[in-house]
């Protein structure tokens, strides 16, 4: 069986995942003010779950280093199932943010996911691999929501959230009976923490992690006010930004699933993540000048492109920086880098919209991304070095 035929199963069933959990995050900010909490209490529940995530994601990776992924996929798999089932139910404020803390806590599949990915593809296809892990995630996106605002339609906030419960319990049901373990148990001195702070003190992995977190920043200040700025700039209904945002998602499948892998064989991956950087400048730039459908569609190419090529592009060159041994611990590290950038960048980038205007809603998101381009070619004479 070919290394992609491989992961078949693991992409069947993330797809699945995520179609449960991109059903309820749109949800989450109307199900918090049905309590009468503020617009400040949702901020800080997502923080929260963030929060979490940055701590619990690395140590899990390391623990999947050791002992194998599929215990820890399981484990995520059990905490989703609990913590949506809670807010199922519900009776407080207090709850949801328990739920919420009991998956952040048990969560950390992401870089669980990758890893598995590592372990059964050779280095010089990994962009390609994880770009289609990329593709099931935006594949999950365009239907998720849409179901969840339908079962929210005719059942209210209860459904949406048991049929999310169901999903995360399908998908644990599917790993322990078709997910095979991807790697083999390691007798390690140190698990946890040291192991952790390790993939600091090799430079190379650092100077890529470094890389990793301005692309982070970036991406999460942009994620954070794009509904604002389409608003703002162009006076979108919620209508209108739900069919944008489906229409993002169909251009980033494409881009992941039909793009990453040539651009990736014929540059190689250090030159496509620049590339990819690139792009995602200019579209950050060209925000600036959004007035009109059109523009905003160019904007949106430049975008897909530039995340799937830079995102992918930057994972691999983590992911082959370091021995099989340690992909989940420095995968779960990128990981838990991206929850760090969900808590700093969007408070600023929301605040500088308002400030100053939707026309400066790119401001730092281009910023980070020339700082990450810049780490990449500072990098790559390096490494050549």
């Amino acid at each position: 069986m070919s290394s992609m035929k491989r992961l078949i199963p693991i992409l069947g069933i993330t797809f699945v995942d995520i179609i449960g959990f991109s059903m309820l995050i749109p949800m989450l900010p109307y199900f918090v003010t049905h309590f009468g909490a503020s617009a400040i209490v949702v901020g800080l529940l997502f923080a929260t779950f963030s929060f979490c995530q940055l701590v619990s994601a690395p140590l899990w990776g390391s623990v999947s280093d050791r002992i194998g992924r599929k215990f820890v996929l399981v484990t995520s798999q059990i905490g989703a199932t609990i913590g949506w089932a809670m807010l199922a139910f519900s009776p407080n404020i207090a709850w949801v943010f328990i739920a919420r803390v009991i998956e952040g806590v048990s969560g950390g599949n992401i870089g669980i996911t990758q890893a598995y990915v590592a372990d059964l593809v050779p280095a010089k296809e990994r962009a390609r691999a994880f770009a289609l892990i990329g593709a099931t995630f935006g594949a999950g996106m365009v239907f998720g929501p849409a179901i969840g605002g339908i079962l929210f339609q005719h059942y209210g906030f209860k459904m949406p959230f048991l049929a999310a419960a169901g999903l995360q319990l399908l998908t644990l049901l599917l790993t322990l009976a078709f997910v095979p373990e991807s790697h083999r148990h390691e007798d390690r001195e140190h698990v946890g923490l040291p192991e952790v702070l390790r993939s600091f003190r090799d430079p190379i992995v650092a100077r890529r992690l470094l890389q990793r977190l301005a692309l982070s920043l970036g991406l999460y200040g942009w994620y954070a006010v794009i509904a604002l700025f389409l608003q703002r700039q162009l006076s979108f209904t919620l209508t209108r930004t739900d069919f944008f945002f489906a229409a993002f998602a169909i251009v980033s499948v494409v881009m992941n699933a039909g793009v990453v892998g040539t651009v990736s064989r014929k540059t190689g991956d250090r030159r496509m993540s620049s590339i990819g950087l690139a792009s995602l400048l200019a579209g950050f730039i060209l925000l600036a000048f959004v007035h009109n459908i059109g523009t905003l569609v160019v904007a949106m190419v430049l975008f897909s492109f530039g995340g799937a090529l830079a995102q992918n592009g930057v994972t691999a060159l983590i992911s082959n920086a370091v021995r099989d041994r340690d992909q989940g611990t420095v995968l779960s590290v990128g990981s838990s880098l991206d929850s760090l950038s969900g808590i700093i960048a969007p408070p600023i980038s929301t605040g500088l919209l308002a400030s100053a205007g939707p026309g400066f809603a790119g401001a730092e998101p281009a910023l980070l991304a020339l700082v990450a381009l810049g780490i990449g070619v500072w990098s790559g004479r390096r490494d050549e070095r």
